[in-house]
C-alpha cells in the first residue's frame, strides 16, 4: 500500500507542494526537489502518504526511488530561502536529515513546533523534538550536535524573529538568542532571499530583504554559536533584491553579493566582516554599466565627427548645408 501511495505521490511532485512562507525562514515543503546530498547523487523528498509521510531517497541520475520509509504524521523538508538555492535540513556530512512538521492550522504564531532527526543511512528516527512556540529550521552544526532554529516572536509582524540553538544530544533548547553582540540594538527582521555555506559547513551566510530598513547578510558560525549582521547599503526599492546571489570567493576569504551573470555589487572580508569593496553610488541598479556604454557612444560620435571634418577639408566628402552655398 505504501509503495502505491509513494508512486502516486512522485507522479504529482510538481502539483502539490506544501510550503508556508514567513520571516526568517520559508517553512517546509513536500514534494518538489527536496534536498540533495552533499555528493549530489541522491535527493531526499517527503510525500504525503495517507495519514503519514513517505520519505524517499531518489537517484539524481536515474530518477529511481532507491529507498523509502514510512513516517507517522505529516513532515516536510525545510525550505530555507525564497530562491530555493539552499535546501535545508541536511547535515554537512549528509548523515543526518531534519524534517519539520507540516503546519495544518493557519494560526500565527504556532503554539507548538516539532522536528524529526533522521539517520540517512537507515532512514530511522534518531530524535523527536517538540518545542513550545513557533520554530523553524535554520541550520545545523557540522557535527550534527546543534540545531539552529528560527523562533518567530511577534504576533503581528511575520518578519520578526530570533535565532535559537537546540542541543540535540541533551534534547534541550539553549537559553538566549544567537545574536550579533557588537550590535545589540539590531532587530532581527526580514525575509531570506538567498544563502551560501562554507565548504566545511561551519559558516552560513543568508541575505535578507528588510522592508523599512537596510537589507543585511546574517553570518552564522554554527561551531561557536555566534553571529554577525552585515548591513548592505542598498538604495531605492528593494523589489529587485531577489535577483542577487551570494558566493564565496578567493578560497572563502571573500563573501560576494552580486548578479548571477554580472558584476559584484558588494563584498565582505570573511575574517573581519569589513566591507572589502564599496557599493557603487546611486540606486541598487549597476548604473556604471550604463555610464560606460554612454561614454563609449559619446567618444565614438565625437571621433566620427572629427573624421568627417578632416575628410571634407581634403575634398573627400561633399560639403552640404550653409557651408556649400
Amino acid at each position: 500500500m505504501l509503495r502505491r501511495l509513494l508512486w502516486c505521490g512522485i507522479a504529482t511532485l510538481a502539483l502539490a507542494p506544501t510550503a508556508f512562507a514567513s520571516g526568517g525562514t520559508e517553512g517546509v515543503s513536500q514534494g518538489w526537489d527536496g534536498v540533495a546530498a552533499p555528493n549530489g547523487n541522491v535527493r531526499y523528498v517527503t510525500l504525503p502518504a495517507g495519514n503519514g509521510t513517505a520519505l524517499a531517497v531518489i537517484s539524481t541520475h536515474s530518477g529511481r526511488v532507491l529507498r523509502f520509509a514510512s513516517l507517522p504524521g505529516s513532515w516536510g523538508v525545510p525550505s530555507v530561502t525564497i530562491d530555493g538555492s539552499s535546501g535545508g535540513g541536511l547535515s554537512p556530512d549528509g548523515r543526518t536529515l531534519v524534517l519539520g512538521d507540516v503546519w495544518q492550522q493557519q494560526v500565527y504564531p504556532r503554539r507548538e513546533s516539532s522536528f524529526l532527526i533522521i539517520d540517512t543511512k537507515t532512514l530511522k528516527t534518531q530524535t523527536f523534538a517538540r518545542l513550545k512556540g513557533d520554530f523553524a529550521y535554520d541550520a545545523m552544526s557540522p557535527d550534527a550536535k546543534t540545531l539552529y532554529l528560527i523562533q518567530h516572536v511577534s504576533t503581528s509582524d511575520l518578519s520578526r524573529y530570533v535565532v535559537r540553538a537546540y542541543d540535540l544530544e541533551a534534547g534541550v533548547l539553549k537559553q538566549g538568542a544567537i545574536a550579533d553582540k557588537t550590535q545589540r540594538g539590531w532587530v532581527m527582521a526580514g525575509y531570506p532571499l538567498t544563502r551560501v555555506t562554507s565548504p566545511d559547513g561551519r559558516m552560513v551566510y543568508t541575505f535578507y530583504q528588510r522592508n523599512g530598513g537596510y537589507p543585511f547578510i546574517h553570518a552564522l558560525d554554527t561551531v561557536s554559536a555566534t553571529a554577525h549582521c552585515l548591513g548592505v547599503p542598498w538604495r531605492g526599492s528593494q523589489d529587485g533584491l531577489w535577483k542577487l546571489r551570494l558566493s564565496l570567493r578567493d578560497g572563502g576569504q571573500r563573501l560576494a553579493l552580486g548578479w548571477p551573470r554580472g558584476a559584484t555589487f558588494i563584498s565582505f572580508d570573511t575574517h573581519t566582516f569589513r566591507l572589502s569593496r564599496p557599493a557603487t553610488a546611486g540606486a541598487g541598479f549597476p548604473w556604471w554599466v550604463v555610464a560606460i556604454g554612454a561614454a563609449t557612444l559619446v567618444a565614438a560620435l565625437v571621433g566620427r565627427g572629427a573624421l568627417a571634418r578632416r575628410m571634407k577639408s581634403k575634398g573627400l566628402l561633399p560639403r552640404t548645408g550653409p557651408e556649400s552655398a
